[in-house]
C-alpha cells in the first residue's frame, strides 16, 4: 500500500482553483477567525452536492460563505442552502459573498443563533445533504440533528475529522480532538449510516444514510 507524500497532497488540494469570489470569502473568513474550508475540500463538496443532485442543503457553521459558494456551486438552480452560524459577522460576510456571486437570495437562507437551538426547529427528513463545520465540541449532537434532518439516502458531510493530523495520532488527547476521533469511530459502527473518511483538506467524513 503506497503512502501519500505531502506533495501529492498538496497538489491534489489545490487542483481545483478557486474563483475571485470565493477567494475574497476566504480572506474575510481568515480575518474573522472562522477558518473556511479548503479548496480541496471545497471542491469536493461541490461534486458531492451536484451528485445527488442535493436541492435543500443545511449547513451547521456559516463562516465567511466559503463552503456555502462551493455548495451552491454544485446544486442545481433551484437549490436552497440553508445556513446557521451564532456570529453575526460572519452572517454579514457570507451574504456580501453570495451576493458578489450573484447568487439570487432565494437560494440562501441564513439563519442567526446557536445550532444546537436552532436544529430542532427544522424538519425531519427534509434534507438531501447536511455539512457539519462549527464547535467541535458540540459535533456529536449536529450529527444527532443531521442524521434526523437528512431523508433516506441523503449525505452527511463533516468537516475537520483528521483535524490537524491530531486525530491519528493516539498520543493527542486534548478535549477537541478525542471529541472528534470519538464521533468518528461511533459513527462508522452505525447500521443506518455508510461511511468513509477522505483526506481532503482537515480531514472530511462522509456517510450516506440508509
Amino acid at each position: 500500500m503506497s503512502s501519500k507524500k505531502p506533495a501529492s497532497l498538496a497538489y491534489a488540494e489545490e487542483f481545483v482553483s478557486e474563483n475571485e469570489v470565493t477567494e475574497g470569502a476566504r480572506r474575510r473568513g481568515t480575518e474573522l477567525g472562522a477558518t473556511p474550508v479548503g479548496p480541496g475540500a471545497g471542491a469536493l463538496l461541490r461534486v458531492l452536492a451536484a451528485t445527488i443532485q442535493a436541492r435543500h442543503v443545511m449547513e451547521i457553521g456559516t463562516g465567511a460563505g466559503v463552503s456555502g459558494l462551493w455548495l451552491l456551486d454544485g446544486m442545481p438552480a433551484d437549490g436552497v442552502l440553508t445556513s446557521i452560524d451564532v456570529d453575526p459577522e460572519h452572517q454579514r460576510a457570507a451574504r456580501q459573498a453570495f451576493q458578489q456571486a450573484g447568487i439570487p437570495h432565494q437560494r440562501t437562507r441564513v439563519i442567526g443563533g446557536a445550532a444546537l437551538d436552532v436544529l430542532p426547529r427544522m424538519t425531519d427528513g427534509a434534507y438531501d445533504m447536511v455539512v457539519v463545520d462549527g464547535d467541535k465540541l458540540e459535533y456529536a449532537d449536529y450529527v444527532e440533528h443531521a442524521i434526523r434532518l437528512l431523508r433516506t439516502g441523503g449525505l452527511l458531510v463533516i468537516d475537520n475529522m483528521l483535524w490537524h493530523d491530531r486525530v491519528a495520532d493516539p498520543a493527542a488527547r486534548d478535549e477537541e480532538t478525542t471529541a472528534l476521533r470519538d464521533l468518528g469511530k461511533d459513527l462508522r459502527e452505525r447500521d443506518d449510516l455508510i461511511p468513509a473518511l477522505v483526506a481532503s483538506g482537515d480531514g472530511v467524513f462522509l456517510a450516506v444514510k440508509r
